[in-house]
């Protein structure tokens, strides 16, 4: 059984920044690749960034060079360091898992969810 859970949103300023969290439990760390989606409100999940077995990392252009997706294996636990935070970021948070390999980053990809973590930007 693969149980993920998530900790870390709230609510900051334009500007500000978030580290979001992520433990893994049961056979999570199994998986081949795990990742971080969100998903406003009227919008489709999308992927945000993603992290493989090796430690390669993918990252959705919207977030790119602002935002730090990381793993550390002893604590079977899942990062993502958000800085330069924008409005548009405001969403709810996920993290995810997956048996594919690489670092997916379409929802279709992955097979385990977390219940998801609130992240509000205001300006």
């Amino acid at each position: 059984q693969v149980q993920l859970v998530e900790s870390g949103g709230g609510s900051v300023q334009a500007g500000g920044s978030l580290r979001l969290s992520c433990a893994a439990f049961g056979y999570a760390y199994s998986m081949s690749s795990m990742g971080w989606f969100r998903q406003a409100p009227g919008k489709e999940r999308e992927g945000v960034a993603a992290i493989d077995s090796d430690g390669g990392t993918s990252y959705a252009d919207s977030v790119k060079g602002r935002f730090t997706i990381s793993k550390d294996n002893a604590k079977n636990t899942l990062y993502l360091q958000m800085n330069s935070l924008k409005p548009e970021d405001t969403a709810m948070y996920y993290c995810a898992a997956s048996g594919w390999v690489g670092y997916p980053m379409r929802p279709y990809e992955y097979n385990y969810w977390g219940q998801g973590t609130q992240v509000t930007v205001s300006s």
